[in-house]
Parts: structure tokens; sequence; C-alpha cells
């Protein structure tokens, strides 16, 4: 067993293939780890392991695909005129901030889960916000965050060891041990070019608006907050040396003016 190291393991995670011997140590990990226990129909599987049984897989997992982006095209709801005034009155509104929103087809999981709005009364956007702790293997999503909110003030609840809630602050002991100044706030550069996955570092004392200026965001923005000395796997770009930044336009810019990137996202 993985998780006491007691005992035989009876079970294996769908999800993150970890051995388990009873049900309370299959719970302790999915709380630890923040794992659903739920297999990943989308992991990669190389060409030399796959068998019959992926490729049934991978049409079932085509079969629901289809299924739902039909029912989504049923809806009468989301193809409303109101729905679509909304997302064009989002876009124009970051457009004018300085920002380029772009929005999913219906069915991705990402257009289903955003809750962002713009207040016009108060001229501010409310965003949802993602936060991944990729060294806790967490994340967790914000709803309703003002736009003048600094990045610094956002992620005090959860790397503060003072103001962090015990449950987080537990989680997250990777961070709140590790001095502030190690703390770094990472955004995947998106609509880029080439086949490769590059960030863009955020300054923690800037508002969230001034952070994503000139910026791409696919619905609402993804932060990465991770430790200087342990992100050996994520490049920044404009730091690598072997590379030059980029603007929005593919050209080489300063690391101030660097706006875009790739995105992923599975329904």
């Amino acid at each position: 067993c993985e998780t006491c190291s007691k005992e035989e393991a009876k079970y294996r995670c769908p999800r993150c293939m970890k051995y388990s011997c009873s049900l309370l140590c299959v719970k302790k990990h999915k709380l630890e780890l923040s794992c659903n226990g739920v297999r990943d129909k989308t992991a990669f599987v190389s060409v030399n392991e796959f068998t019959d049984l992926n490729l049934l897989s991978d049409y079932r997992f085509l079969e629901d695909v289809g299924r739902t982006a039909d029912a989504a095209a049923r809806n009468p709801i989301v193809h409303s005129p109101a729905a679509r005034k909304h997302l064009f009155f989002l876009r124009n509104k970051a457009r004018k901030c300085g920002i380029d929103l772009r929005t999913l087809p219906i069915g991705f999981t990402k257009r289903k889960e955003n809750s962002t709005t713009f207040s016009g009364m108060e001229k501010r956007f409310y965003w949802h916000l993602k936060l991944v702790f990729p060294h806790s293997h967490t994340e967790y999503t914000l709803k309703g965050v003002p736009d003048n909110k600094t990045l610094a003030d956002i992620l005090k609840p959860y790397v503060d060891p003072v103001e962090s809630d015990p449950v987080v602050c537990q989680r997250l002991k990777i961070y709140t041990m590790s001095p502030q100044s190690d703390v770094q706030i990472l955004m995947k550069i998106e609509n880029r070019r080439q086949n490769t996955v590059r960030y863009n570092e955020l300054d923690a004392c800037r508002s969230l608006l001034d952070n994503l200026k000139g910026k791409v965001i696919i619905e609402y923005p993804t932060l990465y907050v991770v430790l200087k000395t342990l992100k050996s796997d994520m490049v920044v770009l404009g730091q690598d040396a072997s590379e030059p930044a980029e603007n929005s336009d593919g050209e080489s810019s300063s690391l101030s003016s660097m706006e875009e990137g790739e995105i992923r996202d599975s329904s």
C-alpha cells in the first residue's frame, strides 16, 4: 500500500495508479492528492502499450463526445440571443481593458465552468479564477475575484503561513514553509505558434487587471503558483537562453510584452 506502507495492496486507483490496501487508504490518498479516482480517458498511451481495450476506450470516448456535442447543439438556452449578447459584451469590455478574451465552443468544460462577469456600475471585471499548485497536486477555483485585487492579496489565504486556513496550510505545506521570495506566479501563454508550452511570469505586487493586460485569455485565467527552486520543467519565456521572447504577432520582444500560448481543454 502506497498510503500506509503496512498492508498488502488490494486496489489500484484508475486515475493516478496508486496502490491501496483498504477503503480508508483509498479515501486518504484521494484527499492528500486531490485525486477524484476517475480514469483519465485522454491520458497518453504509447503505441507499444496500446491494446484492444485502449482502442475500445477511445471509441467509447468519441461516442460520448459526439453525444455531448449533439446535446449542446440542441440546447435552446445556450444558443439564445441573450447568451450570445453576454459573450460579446464580455469580449468587448475585455478588449477595452487591453485583454484578448476568447471563448470556447459550447460543450467545452471551461465554457461551462466560467462564471466571469463585468459590473457596468463599477466598470470592473469579477473573474472566475483557477489557482494551480503543482508541487502539492492541488488546485482551487475562485469566483468573483475583482480585477483591482493584487495577486499577493489573492494568494494570501493559500501561501501565507499566518493568514491561511489550517486545512489549506497543511495541504500546501511546501509553499507555506518556503520563503515568500521563492514563490513565483506563472500563466501559460496562449495561442503560441510553436508546439511547446511556455509561461509568463506575473507580478504579485500588481493587480489582476494589470497582469492580464495585453495577454490572451481562454475563458478565464489559470495561474500556476510554483517555487523557483522546483519548477525545472516550467520554462518562462524570455528567461530561456535558447529562445527569444515573443509578442502576440510571434515577433521578438521584451519580457514585459509577451502575450501568447497554447490551449488545451478536454470536454
